[in-house]
């Protein structure tokens, strides 16, 4: 067969992402200020299991029992590093990846536009204008991940109410909704740090909306986990149908497909996984944008490589981010400043390329 029509084996190349991303895990836990090497982190990770197999299956004692002792002779703090610091922090930022470039690829794919970003409906604006108003009535951290949550609903449900009320076309009522609800969140985000307190909520609501994932603990995971996978599972089993709506409006309805239905599924579960993403994390741009261009490139335009191609990148680019702002200065950078930085020279390249595949 010629070079040009070879068919590319997608399935090697979804082994490698995914081997990939398991070694973004794994190199996520080991670097850092405090050290750890990678054996050491499998071994704490599997110690679980270790101790359950030891007690319970007594005919493998001659290969538990080293690693126990392996496993016992690790310090507390080593311990408590991996389990209750790192180990949310890499699970929150795998889930935020995933959920924000898996919304972008969904999004992309129903307005048929590929610069749409998961806050083109207005749900980072209206997170980070529930963040600021927690942070503003002195609330907790449970708080404001809550409020930061139900920010992000508001704003979509109103910008979908808004296009469904306007004549002409679906797509673009839409868009222009969510322009028109994302300004009047973020003029309301403007006005609460215009009367906020300099000393305390000031900087605070700067850095919530800067994006970070500092402050993540296991509930905060549980959290958003639970959401978010709430949300990409129906777009996962709908992706083939995103593959007709790609079409259009005309063509979609020939085939037999419900196109105000699935529109308004696909935007709902986008907006649970956009707002449970950005409630734990602040504003993170860019990933949304870029990754599932790159998943395109790598995977083509078929919607049911896509979508689970934008799971693993998207989870795994922003585990590679969270580490180079864990590691690049004695001050933890910002996430959303660092994803800034990476992702617009990034697309800007691929804008130059126009789009080829590689």
């Amino acid at each position: 067969m010629p070079e040009s029509r070879r068919v590319p084996n997608y399935k090697l190349r979804f082994v490698l992402l995914t081997a990939a991303a398991l070694l973004c895990i794994l190199i996520s836990f080991a670097v850092g200020r405090y050290s750890i090497s990678v054996l050491d982190v499998i071994l704490i990770l599997i110690s679980p299991a270790v101790s359950f197999l030891s007690e319970h299956l007594a005919f493998i004692a001659p290969i538990t029992n080293p690693l126990m002792q392996i496993i016992n002779s690790f310090d507390y703090a080593t311990m408590s590093v991996v389990i209750n610091i790192r180990l949310p922090r890499i699970l929150a930022a795998f889930f935020v990846g995933a959920a924000l470039a898996t919304a972008g690829s969904a999004y992309q794919g129903m307005f048929q536009n590929p610069l749409v970003s998961p806050d083109i409906l207005g749900a980072s604006a209206g997170a980070g204008f529930g963040a600021a108003l927690a942070i503003f009535c002195d609330l907790g951290p449970v708080y404001i991940t809550i409020f930061a949550f139900i920010g992000g609903i508001i704003s979509v449900a109103a910008a979908y109410t808004i296009s469904r009320l306007t004549k002409g076309s679906a797509t673009l009522s839409m868009v222009l909704a969510g322009i028109l609800v994302g300004s009047l969140f973020t003029a309301s985000t403007s006005f609460i740090k215009m009367v906020a307190d300099t000393q305390d909520q000031l900087p605070e609501i700067t850095y919530w909306l800067m994006g970070s994932l500092a402050s993540e603990t296991i509930s905060d995971v549980i959290f958003a986990g639970v959401v978010i996978l709430a949300g990409i599972i129906p777009i996962f089993l709908l992706r083939w149908r995103m593959n007709v709506l790609t079409l259009g409006e005309d063509e979609a309805r020939s085939m037999g497909i419900n196109t105000h239905r699935l529109r308004f599924v696909v935007v709902i579960c986008a907006t649970l996984i956009t707002a449970a993403a950005v409630s734990i994390s602040g504003i993170i741009g860019w990933i949304g944008l870029v990754i599932p261009h790159f998943c395109r490139m790598i995977f083509g335009y078929d919607y049911r490589r896509i979508i689970p191609a934008s799971i693993i990148l998207g989870g795994g680019f922003l585990l590679l981010v969270d580490d180079v702002a864990r590691c690049i200065a004695t001050v933890e950078v910002p996430i959303g400043i660092l994803t800034a930085f990476i992702g617009a020279p990034i697309f800007a390249y691929l804008l130059m390329m126009g789009g080829k595949r590689s």
